[in-house]
């Protein structure tokens, strides 16, 4: 949720318009500001059931009028059967016949509509699985089938500051990619309250990139000692943020190739024009 609602902030930011369907009627509207989302243009729904989520999902898109849609959970929409029924009643495939169906008629409006719509889901365990992974996710396999980019987002380490539980290391992996190479991944810290740490990130980055110094415990940038452990570090960046916005254009910098002379280049073409290949 973290993760989507940032994405949602960055699309406000470019001028986009953002929907938030939420399924688990859990959306913290004071937590989703403080990782920059403007509430009072953001369209929230809390429907009732599975068909309303993605009716309502379905005519947004179809509307061109929006840029992002996120759907809060996949495994919260439960089918209007599900709710009118009996406590211990079978429903059995319900749910993934409900998504198949609804991403059938989806699919080619996002595309026309140029819309980016994000499914947030949860692991289940299968049961009596020996060999394999016993994971698997809610909503049947149409999701995993439609879906151009799948991600596995996961905890992997409770970041401290002495002994008070302060946020979590997170790692993303990609599993799926129809639009790049699969199977990449990255790790960042997730603070508890505040979202994904910018700072902790150009932390991280910038020794990948030697553009900033680690030696034991100490982190210096260009000579400047920035701290000593990583959390003193990044609240050493947040404090200056000239010299960490100097530090990400570097950065940014190191992932860009080379600019070629466009004179050079001529001079090239010039030199082989007569030669053969």
């Amino acid at each position: 949720t973290t993760v989507a609602l940032h994405a949602i902030a960055n699309a406000q930011k470019a001028g986009g318009i953002a929907a938030f369907i939420d399924a688990e009627h859990a959306l913290d509207p004071e937590y989703a500001k403080k990782l920059g989302v403007d509430i009072d243009a953001l369209l929230v729904s809390q429907p009732d059931t599975g068909e309303q989520a993605l009716e309502i999902m379905d005519m947004l898109v179809r509307s061109g009028a929006i840029d992002i849609v996120v759907v809060d959970s996949v495994a919260a929409l439960v089918p209007r059967a599900e709710i009118e029924g009996e406590m211990g009643d079978s429903h059995m495939g319900l749910q993934a016949r409900l998504m198949s169906q609804a991403l059938r008629k989806m699919t080619g409006a996002l595309h026309q509509s140029n819309t980016t719509a994000i499914f947030i889901n949860q692991l289940r365990d299968k049961i009596g699985v020996f060999f394999g992974s016993p994971e698997t996710t809610t909503g049947g396999k149409a999701l995993k089938f439609y879906a151009s980019v799948r991600m596995d987002v996961r905890r992997i380490e409770t970041l401290k500051d002495g002994q008070e539980a302060v946020g979590n290391r997170t790692r993303v992996k990609i599993v799926k990619n129809k639009v790049a190479p699969p199977f990449k991944q990255a790790e960042f810290d997730i603070i508890y309250g505040v979202g994904i740490s910018r700072e902790g990130s150009l932390i991280d980055l910038g020794v990948e990139a030697e553009i900033v110094k680690k030696s034991g415990a100490w982190f210096t940038y260009e000579g400047d000692q920035l701290g000593q452990g990583k959390e003193n570090a990044r609240a050493f960046l947040i404090d200056n943020p000239d010299l960490a916005n100097e530090i990400e254009k570097k950065i940014r910098a190191s992932y860009v190739p080379a600019e070629i002379d466009p004179a050079l280049v001529a001079a090239v073409d010039e030199a082989t024009a007569d030669v053969e290949f």
